[in-house]
């Protein structure tokens, strides 16, 4: 960086005959400002005495247009490198949803049927079965009973084992719920289909809500960037997107939801302000923006866990009570300086206006003092007229 770079205007420096410039003025290294401020140049890249090591980026000379303002030099400091992207919380590999075997409702009503006609028959066989009951089944007329043995022990087990089978394993799906089947511990698939059909009944199963939800939370705690307490409601709108990975990859994948809202909630808010007095900076009012930011960070962190999110929406953002009555005066007050700021800047433009037209049609002709006395009467005119407009 030189001294031509840094500064306006440049005071020229003394040179030999020949041309060439005075060691002595290039030894001094100053930069003369339009007044008599000299800076020297090295100060402006010494590094920070409360942060050393961390070197200050070259500082900015120039002077404060309509201010007066005699020129100065302003450190800036390099811009905060991002927060590095937090881990995604890995889960087992082998917990993922994949469809389980399951047969009709058929099947499982026929082997139930057969395996209790079976157990009639081994029991009408050992004679245990009554005459009438047996007619009425159809079947031949029993033998005089002797006591059961091992071959009617063998059919009746057989034929029990298949009618439990048969009828223990039936189960009705209905729309907008899965099963998640493990056997052992071991997850074994999931079931989406809807009606009667079979599942094997050694498998244990868990039902889930898979149906689109929506979950309103209760008013939570939260800062702005500025550290000014607030409180929160949103609007979450999810479902279960993968049954095996909510059911079996958390403990409960509700209350690992409302977790997640509460602390990405509280993530989102910390990055902007509640209200912008005096500055048009970008502030929690725009709900479409902090609703985005707040949707994608929740489906970042809800995703592994197999929870797709929608939508999430702060549905009400306001202070908190040991604040709202200051926050509430300084909007107040906010809000009736931008309306004077308003109001002068219109009154400003339209004095101009008005004294440019008169002098350049020539309808007047003013001195210094009479341009000054006519802007004064002009001023106080057009802003009493507004003021008593406005009230």
């Amino acid at each position: 960086m030189s001294a031509t770079a840094a500064s306006e205007p440049q005071t020229p420096q003394p040179s030999h005959p020949d041309g060439q410039p005075d060691p002595a003025a290039r030894s001094q290294r100053l930069i003369h400002s339009e007044a008599t401020t000299e800076i020297p140049l090295h100060l402006l890249f010494r590094d920070d005495p409360g942060d050393p090591g961390v070197p200050l980026t070259p500082a900015v000379v120039r002077r404060r247009q309509g201010t007066g303002e005699q020129p100065r030099a302003t450190a800036r400091r390099p811009a905060p490198r991002p927060a590095a992207a937090r881990p995604v919380p890995a889960l087992d590999p082998a917990i993922a949803e994949r469809h389980a075997r399951v047969l009709p409702g058929g099947v499982g009503v026929l082997g139930g049927a057969a395996g209790a006609a079976g157990c009639a028959a081994a029991l009408c066989w050992a004679g245990v079965l009554p005459e009438p009951l047996a007619g009425a089944a159809g079947l031949p007329a029993a033998a005089e009973y002797s006591g059961i043995g091992l071959a009617q022990w063998a059919s009746l087990a057989g034929s029990g084992a298949l009618a439990l089978f048969g009828f223990g394993g039936l189960a009705r799906g209905r729309v907008g719920k899965a099963w998640v089947l493990t056997l052992f511990g071991r997850y074994r698939g999931s079931v989406r289909r809807t009606g009667l059909m079979w599942v094997n009944p050694l498998l244990l199963r868990r039902r889930v809500d898979v149906r689109l939800r929506h979950w309103r939370s209760e008013p939570m705690p939260a800062v702005d960037r500025g550290g000014v307490a607030l409180r929160v409601v949103v609007l979450v709108v999810w479902r279960v997107k993968d049954a095996a990975r909510a059911t079996l990859g958390v403990a409960d994948h509700q209350e690992y939801l409302r977790e997640r809202v509460e602390a990405a909630t509280a993530r989102v808010l910390s990055r902007l302000p509640a209200d912008a007095f005096h500055d048009d900076t970008p502030t929690l009012r725009d709900a479409d923006a902090v609703g985005d930011a707040l949707t994608r960070m929740l489906a970042a962190e809800a995703e592994p866990v197999g929870i797709e999110i929608f939508s999430a929406q702060p549905t009400r953002i306001e202070y908190a009570p040991e604040v709202a009555e200051t926050m509430h005066r300084r909007r107040v007050e906010a809000l009736d300086a931008r309306h004077r700021d308003t109001v002068l800047t219109s009154v400003v433009d339209s004095v101009e206006d008005t004294v440019t037209r008169l002098t350049t049609r020539g309808l007047v002709e003013l001195d210094d003092y009479e341009r000054k006395a006519l802007v004064k009467d002009l001023t106080v005119a057009f802003y009493t007229g507004r003021d008593s407009t406005h009230h």
